[in-house]
Order: C-alpha cells, then sequence, then structure tokens
C-alpha cells in the first residue's frame, strides 16, 4: 500500500521511541583533537567546507534539545567525543564530562530518552598516532574510556551503542578513501579494524553491563540495500549478494556465531569472545542501490551499482551516487536481521538529505508506514531515530547535503523548522501515522517524487 492510500491510522504501541541522531563531531563544533579534524584541515573535504562551530551544540545543546521536546520526541540519540573527554592518552577532562552530563540532564528533565553512542567514527589524535585501531591495545584503551566514561555518566543514561557504523568507518576509510585515513582497496587493512572494533564492543558490553546491570547496549549497523538490475540473471543475483555480504556481514555474524568465514577470519582476528554481547541491533537505512554484473568493475565484486531510473533523489553528492531514497528498506531490514540476531531493533538512523524539502515528507511517513509493517509481522522494533535533528556537518560532503528536520545557515546559527518538522511532529504526538497527516504533508511530496 502506497502512503498516499492510507485510509485508517496506523498506530504505535506505548512507549514506543521517536527520536532524532545526532553525532558530537557534526553538531558541537570545535571538535580540533581528532583525526577528522586533521583530515578536513588537509584539504579532504570534497566541498573545501569547514566544520567550525557545526550546529553550535557544546555551547548550545539545550536550545534544540527544547525544540524536540516541543516537537512531542521522547528520545535523542548523540554521540560522545572521546577527545575531548581523554584529549591526551591517560588525561580525564572533568569539564568535558560535565557538559555532557548537563545534556544528559537536560534530556532527562524534559522526559527525552538519550541514546548515547560511545564512537560516531572520530578517533582521539593521540590514538591515531598510536595506530587507531590497528594499535595491539586498542580493546584497552577503548575499554579504560568506556569504564570512564559509564562510572561518570550512569546516573543520567543507561541506554549505550558502542559503535556507529563499524561497517562504514571500515569500508570508507580503507577501501573507498572518502574517510581518514584514505585508503583505497585496502582489504586487509578494512577486516581488521571491523575485528577490533567487534572485540573492543565486546569488552565494553561486558564492561558496562558489569557497571550498570540493567543497561541496554548494543550497535548501529549501516545496511544499504542491494537488488539485482536483472532478478532474473544469475550473475546479477550472484554479485549483488556478494557486494551486501562484504558491506554487512562480518559484524552481525561476529555477533551471532563468534566467527566470520574463512579465511577472512585469518584477518580479522579471534572472534569468540564477541558472540551474544548485544541487547539490541540497530539499523541505519537509507538507501538502496541495483546492481549488474560487470567484468570492468573488480575492485567492486564485479558489480556496476546505479540506481532505478526515475528513483526518488535528494541533494548530490560531489561525486558518485548516494544510492535510491529507499525508506521501505525498513521493514526489509528488520526483516532480515530479526531472526538472524534475535533481539530488539531500533532504527538508529534513517532520513534523506533534501534542502528544500520537496521528499523528506514522503520519505518520513513511507518511513513510518515500512515501521508499522514490521510491527505488524511480529517483529521486535521499538524506536525510530530520524536523521537528523537539524543540518549539519555532513563529513566528506561538507554543508552540501541538508539531513536537518530544522534548516540551519551555519554562518548565522539561524535555525527554520521545515514543514516535515511539523510532520513528525504530529506523528510523535498522536503516536501514529494517520490520513489526515498524508493529506496534509505527504501528498505533494509523492507528486513530486512521482513527477
Amino acid at each position: 500500500m502506497a502512503v498516499s492510500d492510507l485510509r485508517q491510522p496506523l498506530p504505535f504501541p506505548e512507549g514506543f521511541l521517536w527520536g532524532a541522531a545526532t553525532s558530537s563531531y557534526q553538531y558541537e563544533g570545535d571538535n580540533t583533537n581528532n583525526q577528522w579534524y586533521a583530515w578536513e584541515q588537509s584539504g579532504h573535504i570534497k566541498t573545501g567546507d569547514r566544520c567550525g562551530l557545526a550546529s553550535d551544540w557544546w555551547a548550545h545543546a539545550e536550545r534544540d534539545i527544547d525544540a524536540a521536546a516541543a516537537m512531542g520526541l521522547n528520545a535523542l540519540r548523540l554521540s560522545l567525543e572521546w577527545s575531548r573527554i581523554e584529549p591526551e592518552k591517560g588525561e580525564w577532562n572533568g569539564e568535558a564530562l560535565h557538559r555532557y552530563h548537563q545534556i544528559l540532564q537536560a534530556l532527562r528533565s524534559r522526559n527525552i530518552e538519550a541514546l548515547v553512542t560511545l564512537h560516531h567514527f572520530t578517533d582521539p589524535l593521540w590514538l591515531t598516532n598510536l595506530g587507531g585501531f590497528h594499535s595491539p591495545d586498542i580493546v584497552a584503551r577503548f575499554d579504560t574510556y568506556v569504564t570512564h566514561v559509564v562510572e561518570e555518566l550512569a546516573d543520567v543514561c543507561s541506554f549505550w551503542c558502542t559503535f556507529n557504523e563499524p561497517n562504514i568507518y571500515a569500508v570508507a576509510g580503507y577501501l573507498v578513501g572518502d574517510f581518514p585515513p584514505g585508503r583505497r582497496g585496502d582489504m586487509r587493512g578494512a577486516l581488521e579494524v571491523q575485528g577490533a572494533m567487534a572485540r573492543a564492543h565486546a569488552t565494553a558490553y561486558r564492561t558496562i553491563h558489569r557497571l550498570q546491570p540493567e543497561a541496554r547496549v548494543g550497535w548501529a549497523h549501516h545496511f544499504l540495500l542491494f537488488d539485482p538490475a536483472r532478478p532474473q540473471f544469475f550473475l546479477d543475483r550472484l554479485v549483488a549478494g556478494l557486494q551486501g555480504a562484504a558491506l554487512h556481514g562480518l559484524f552481525p555474524r561476529a555477533m551471532r556465531t563468534g566467527t566470520i568465514p574463512f579465511p577472512l577470519g585469518l584477518l580479522a582476528g579471534d572472534l569468540r569472545d564477541v558472540r551474544d554481547t548485544y541487547d539490541y541491533v540497530g539499523i541505519n537505512v537509507y538507501y538502496r542501490d541495483l546492481v549488474r554484473f560487470d567484468l570492468s568493475h573488480p575492485s567492486e565484486l564485479f558489480g556496476r551499482r546505479s540506481i532505478p531510473k526515475g528513483a526518488a533523489e535528494g541533494d548530490p553528492p560531489v561525486d558518485g551516487i548516494l544510492g535510491e531514497i529507499y525508506p521501505d528498506g525498513i521493514a526489509r531490514v528488520a526483516e532480515r536481521v530479526a531472526p538472524l540476531l534475535g533481539k530488539p531493533i531500533y532504527v538508529t538512523e534513517n532520513g534523506v538529505a533534501d534542502r528544500t524539502d520537496r521528499l523528506r515528507p514522503w520519505e518520513l511517513a513511507t518511513a513510518v508506514q515500512s515501521l508499522h509493517q514490521s510491527l505488524d509481522r511480529g517483529i521486535d522494533v521499538r524506536g525510530y531515530f530520524h536523521w537528523s535533528l537539524v543540518d549539519n556537518f555532513e563529513w566528506a560532503e561538507g554543508w552540501r547535503q541538508r539531513f536537518g528536520l530544522i534548516a540551519l545557515d551555519p554562518e548565522t546559527q539561524e535555525r527554520t523548522p521545515r514543514r516535515s518538522a511539523a510532520l513528525y511532529a504530529a506523528i510523535a504526538h498522536a503516536n501514529a501515522l494517520t490520513p489526515e497527516m498524508v493529506r496534509e504533508y505527504v501528498e505533494a511530496g509523492q507528486r513530486v517524487r512521482d513527477s
């Protein structure tokens, strides 16, 4: 059923989490002590932009928390900046932890549950100089950081995400080269890093539960849908499956079984202790690619990616493709993940880069409908975090792509809610998607999408 065909409200369970997602480097501003700042200063942002104050959260997070509360959101995902908390190896910044405590207390006082991500792509420079996640003692170093954080913040948070998108951290940094350290085609490096992150996650999971037995601990995984361009053609199906397995396979399998297939396990290392170290699974779902077998693309497992003709696209990247905007993918990913991993699911990111807000109402409503389909099928989905609350610095794409429900002028820090913010507020307040919401906010976007 298309969103525009909705005739009856789609209600959600009591206590369902309606949230927005953020991250420290993209929001706080003046984060100058991590490898992403060094990467930016070296000229690697495709637009030439600078993060600068970002969304100015280090000084003024509360104004956007107030906006989230006014929208009726009952959850917010944010990350901690390791390089603020431990600016030099073994040195702890009490002022930074106090500021995070203030932000988390501000959320709690507004009845907004915090989901705190402990690592969202950024590493302290001192850690980078020691080899980052190739450092031989990285698991112990990450565990020390996690221990310190949980001891200081346990009274204002019990919902933790260890790593955001470890597969993207590895693929973008070691195979594609868009993220630091900027390597291309380094399969060994990508596997070693993901293996180290999986072991660091498992150790952190046990540490958090030792310090805070009631905690919920998981990770957020990026899922890109790969569909064969010609479903009837075996080689298209084969390469689409291979690309999906390459991007998605390591972390979920390690969590479920403590192993990954030979010979990849020789590079990822011993993962036996990783098995069953998660209380929930976070899924980040944005795009779909069509994959066609092509011998001229050996670096992509002989699969050439494209998007369907006429597919919905948001703000374009500087180069390449981001994929077809595909909110229906939430139900597909949830249906795949639920039996594989057997734990509650949260949509920890979903959204669209759309500075004119022409597609976001359609994308948001379709995503909510996809969520409801998952619930109807008996899948234990407990929350949805829209990326993002306010426009943010979008990594290698700089300020070119605008994901916010609230528009931001990074020069003046002026904020202007987009129409989709009103739609999300209506969904959160009603704990449902209704035909009236679709008529008011979605149908125009549907026409733009289909035109």
